[in-house]
């Protein structure tokens, strides 16, 4: 059964609300395996996001950072043995770009642990992304990436989008012509469970250049 969370940024810790359900869905503890999105820094080794789980009770057997420091082979194997494959916060492109280079994608994928994304990690699970200067990524020229494609449709997270409403219309419109686009802020998430797409926070639904807020059912 695939269970993916794609997760903006929590302030705190997680809501009661989530951690109900991560606890119900998260069953195999014996693994988390934390793929880091500034692979070459040794100070990014996802405390803050672990914390998160630690905060809800939901701790495992062991805990392996997947960065430079591994060889791709130990890589893979950490991702095939995985029990919750979490890709961490900080910068998409970097994220992206290691995926591509020690060929994660289809390991995740193909993966029966259940993937939790926050931020850029949340960014990456999605099939496609739009990367523009004005959404805040620091590139000159826009482009649409290719994510893990774990579901079938876009993801902006961690985003202002209440007050950047005009921007991210104009930005993300076309390719919201071609899939369902879900923004969301801080303190929000998005899980997909059996097919079923739950909410949690203020989190938008950009879908043939129509934008509206959906219900929280979590």
């Amino acid at each position: 059964m695939k269970i993916h969370y794609y997760l903006g940024w929590f302030s705190n810790y997680f809501p009661e609300s989530l951690v109900r359900v991560l606890q119900e869905d998260i069953t195999d503890r014996q693994s988390m395996v934390m793929i880091s999105s500034n692979p070459s820094s040794s100070e990014d080794d996802g405390a803050t996001e672990r914390s998160w789980f630690d905060r809800a009770g939901i701790i495992f057997d062991e805990y392996h950072l997947v960065n430079y420091c591994l060889q791709k082979e130990e890589a893979h194997t950490f991702i095939q043995n995985a029990s919750v494959i979490f890709l961490l916060g900080g910068d998409p492109l970097k994220l992206n770009s290691f995926l591509m280079e020690y060929e994660l994608s289809d390991l995740i994928k193909q993966s029966r642990a259940i993937v939790v994304g926050a931020s850029a990690g949340a960014i990456n699970m999605s099939n496609k992304w739009s990367c523009s200067e004005k959404l805040g990524f620091n590139v000159e020229t826009s482009s649409i990436n290719n994510g893990i494609g774990l579901d079938d449709f876009s993801v902006l997270s961690h985003f202002d989008l209440e007050n950047n409403m005009e921007l991210v219309q104009n930005e993300l419109s076309r390719l919201s012509e071609e899939m369902n686009i879900y923004v969301s802020n801080k303190d929000c998430a998005v899980r997909v469970k059996q097919g079923k797409i739950d909410i949690l926070g203020d989190v938008y639904l950009f879908s043939q250049s129509r934008i509206k807020k959906l219900e929280i059912t979590i």
